[in-house]
């Protein structure tokens, strides 16, 4: 992934998500294990939308549509009588993941060989884990990944394989999956942020010398990578620790 693309990824988590992984990253990127990840897997799942959005015809549209809308519903009190909005409303954010899980399913098992369903199955793993279910997101990332091999999805997928092991204490998977997607550097995902999720899953696994290890190598390697400064800062807790 080019400089100018990272960097871009970077100003998106700090202004902050939003759908399916909002409540797990916000403003405390620094301490989320798997914010990088909740970053790529939804900027990845936008790309995908958009890209047949405006083929996608018939009742599998229409049904992803309105996926589409409870995911992005209103969370709050339930708009006045004799309002002229359409658009659904849920009283807590965990209704509307709880909705959209629902409703990005049905899409899924209906339409499960489509892109549209490819789609739905990853947006249901992503609300999900919003849900706090990481065992039930690895099981719907990983069938994403099987289904899309080596695409762009399908490596998407695998990120968020490992982020939903790891939010599970399944810390060895998650670094296995880690180190994995960290040795393709011609890939389309990038690997400095990769390394800096790599080194965060170590420090839940309490394997600090190969956490220090992941983050030097991150500073080393990538010198000019925006993920520079929390690599040190976590370096420099290391160090006090």
């Amino acid at each position: 992934m080019k400089r100018t693309q990272r960097h871009h990824l970077k100003e998106n988590e700090l202004a902050g998500l939003t759908g399916a992984l909002r409540t797990t990253v916000g403003a405390r990127k620094s301490q989320v294990i798997g914010g990088i990840v909740a970053l790529v897997v939804l900027a990845g799942g936008a790309i995908g939308y958009r890209s047949w959005r405006g083929r996608a015809e018939g009742r599998v549209g229409a049904l992803l549509a309105e996926a589409m809308s409870v995911q992005e519903a209103r969370v709050g009190q339930p708009e006045a009588p004799g309002s002229s909005s359409p658009n659904p409303s849920y009283p807590t954010e965990r209704d509307r993941h709880q909705a959209a899980v629902e409703k990005f399913k049905l899409v899924a098992d209906q339409f499960p060989e489509t892109e549209q369903g490819r789609y739905a199955r990853f947006r249901e793993a992503g609300a999900q884990m919003a849900l706090g279910n990481a065992k039930e997101a690895v099981a719907l990332y990983e069938q994403v990944a099987t289904a899309s091999a080596d695409s762009l999805y399908g490596q998407m997928a695998r990120l968020g394989v490992a982020e939903a092991q790891a939010r599970g204490g399944e810390y060895d998977k998650a670094i296995a999956a880690y180190k994995a997607l960290s040795d393709h550097k011609d890939g389309p995902l990038p690997v400095d942020g990769i390394l800096m999720q790599l080194g965060r899953t170590y420090l839940g696994a309490g394997k600090a010398s190969d956490a220090q290890q992941t983050f030097t190598r991150l500073v080393e390697e990538f010198p000019e990578s925006p993920f520079v400064s929390d690599a040190k800062r976590e370096l420099e807790s290391l160090k006090k620790g």
